[in-house]
């Protein structure tokens, strides 16, 4: 029930509407009670009387209850369906928006299918349980007082026989309640799990074709889609039998009325038009109960999908309690690492490392795989928080430093490039969007990436696909480092940022690199050693410490740790 009240109160900005939409409601609802009431006169005025000078009115009259009917039904439709997907684009936002402030771990811990079904199918499921389970239960309540006021007024004695049948509706409806909720949740999850499957294979296209693994996916997809058919089919199953059971009782209760009735009229103590409307206005009355039944199987799958979504809506953003008040102008001495720690879930990543970086300095930090490197330099723009220890910028703690200003001081390049569909003048914008198309022509030169973009179909405004999947490694690589020249933030991360290419676009990346890197402060995560000899300092990890610093030539003399890997390379 908390769920429930916490999903409403999306709906309180629209009061107004949703109010005016009542009103319609209420209206369709007194119609509706009208034109089962109606019965009554015409069987008795016209069928039974015989007075044909009322034909017409009564005709005309049912015409008119109908239209305004039909007339209100669609403005409280149009109204709520308003409301609705206001709720849910609202919701929507809000849940990409929070997600967008969780930190690195958060997203290494959730599968992008998972969050991609709960942003697209919960919010989906959540919309019909705050729109149209809203709407119907208060036009079906309206509905049923109207009636239930009418088959007192017309015989009290048959109102208390049919409402003998209500009470046994309630232990069935708390039963499928419960079941429908459980596999509300169950369907959510499976949900996500096919979602995965999917991104998965589409996303890895190329090594399911280069690894002839075809059946393998259609096999994992497979299992992941007939796991969604059966928990479906067990919610279609309760849903199916909840109809019937609730139809049968109310079959009782119209069993009970037609016996009773037809004695009253048979010994002159109710007309037939009385009977007639009430057996009418009765009919009306299962009406709304049924659709009740089926609005409550909304509810349930809603409030499970919104279970889902605040599990997302608690987790408090990254820079909660964190300090941060500091805003970071200008670097202008060093950045210092003091005995800092880092441990991810129970493992220990990084253990006591200190470690100094003076403006305008090249560092490379270089390790065996699996050393920590990456980790290290991660902590520097708070990707991660620091365990123990910490790390300061010109004496300040990054800690209470605004993650806003901390961030715009920081470019990073990775051997990863991450680019957007979209086009290449827009993903070179991304590292300032103020910037102009001259600057953004300025960076590409800088990066050496001008030449190859002014060959391509629409030069500048050429969409270059998910992941940029229309060019090559080294374009790729070469646009996302005219993203960070036009960004010109003084602090430079390179992760790797040539590892994976070929000479000649290593040689091309390089120098784009070596042009970004100019009076800037550079942290390089080095695979490749022979991209660090001209570093002013490095720092060899090994096991998340610090085991060696010193330049090229100092570090090769002492025939440790770096010396070892130097020669891994180059022995051949």
């Amino acid at each position: 029930m908390k769920v429930y009240l916490r999903l409403l109160r999306y709906v309180y900005p629209y009061r107004t509407s949703l109010i005016l939409a009542s009103l319609f409601m209420l209206l369709v609802a007194g119609l509706t009670s009208l034109s089962a009431y109606i019965v009554k006169p015409v069987m008795d005025y016209i069928f039974v009387q015989k007075k044909e000078n009322l034909i017409i009115p009564f005709a005309i009259l049912i015409i008119l209850i109908f239209f305004f009917k039909g007339l209100f039904s669609y403005l409280q439709r149009v109204i709520m369906g308003r409301v609705g997907m206001r709720v849910v684009t609202d919701l929507r936002q809000e849940l990409f928006d929070h997600l967008l402030t969780q930190n690195l771990a958060f997203f290494r811990s959730e599968s992008s299918g998972n969050l991609l079904s709960r942003i697209v199918n919960d919010v989906y499921m959540v919309q019909y349980a705050v729109t149209q389970a809203i709407t119907g239960l208060v036009q079906h309540v309206f509905t049923v007082v109207g009636l239930v006021v009418v088959v007192f007024y017309l015989n009290w004695k048959l109102a208390l026989v049919a409402i003998i049948a209500f009470p046994l509706a309630v232990y069935p409806l708390i039963y499928f309640s419960s079941k429908m909720r459980k596999y509300s949740r169950e369907t959510q999850r499976s949900y996500a799990r096919m979602s995965e499957a999917i991104l998965e294979g589409l996303k890895g296209i190329e090594i399911v074709k280069a690894f002839n693994t075809e059946e393998y996916e259609r096999k994992r997809f497979r299992k992941a889609n007939e796991e969604m058919f059966r928990i479906v089919m067990k919610n279609v199953k309760v849903q199916s039998l909840s109809n019937p059971v609730m139809e049968f009782i109310g079959a009782l209760g119209v069993a009970s009325i037609i016996s009773l009735g037809g004695y009253l009229v048979i010994h002159g103590s109710m007309t037939e038009g009385e009977f007639f409307s009430f057996i009418a206005s009765l009919m009306m009355l299962y009406d709304p109960i049924r659709k009740m039944n089926g609005l409550n199987a909304l509810i349930q799958a809603g409030v499970a999908a919104g279970e889902r979504i605040f599990q997302i809506l608690d987790l408090p953003p990254e820079d909660v309690d964190r300090g941060g008040e500091i805003e970071l102008r200008e670097f202008r001495r060093e950045i210092r690492y003091e005995n800092v720690y880092f441990k991810y879930e129970d493992r220990w990543i990084i253990r006591g490392v200190d470690m100094e970086i003076k403006r305008g300095e090249m560092v490379a930090i270089v390790g065996s795989t699996g050393s920590g490197k990456t980790t290290l330099v991660n902590l520097l723009p708070r990707f991660y928080e620091v365990t123990d220890g910490r790390i300061t910028i010109d004496g300040i703690d990054i800690r209470k430093i605004s993650l806003s200003s901390l961030r715009r001081n920081i470019s990073v390049v990775t051997q990863q490039t991450i680019l957007f569909n979209d086009t290449v003048k827009n993903n070179i914008l991304y590292g300032n969007w103020g910037a102009s198309f001259e600057d953004v022509v300025r960076a590409a030169k800088i990066a050496n990436a001008h030449d190859f973009i002014m060959k391509l179909p629409e030069g500048y405004d050429t969409i270059i696909g998910e992941g940029g999947v229309k060019l090559s490694g080294g374009e790729r690589q070469r646009i996302s480092i005219a993203r960070a020249v036009l960004k010109n933030a003084p602090i430079l991360i390179l992760d790797e940022a040539t590892s994976s290419l070929d000479t000649e676009s290593e040689r091309e990346v390089q120098e784009a690199i070596e042009r970004l890197m100019e009076n800037r402060t550079s942290i390089v995560i080095a695979h490749r050693l022979s991209t660090v000899r001209r570093a002013d300092r490095i720092y060899v990890i090994k096991d998340g410490k610090v085991v060696e610093v010193g330049n090229h030539e100092e570090l090769l003399s002492l025939k440790g740790e770096y010396h070892r890997l130097y020669m891994l390379q180059f022995e051949d």
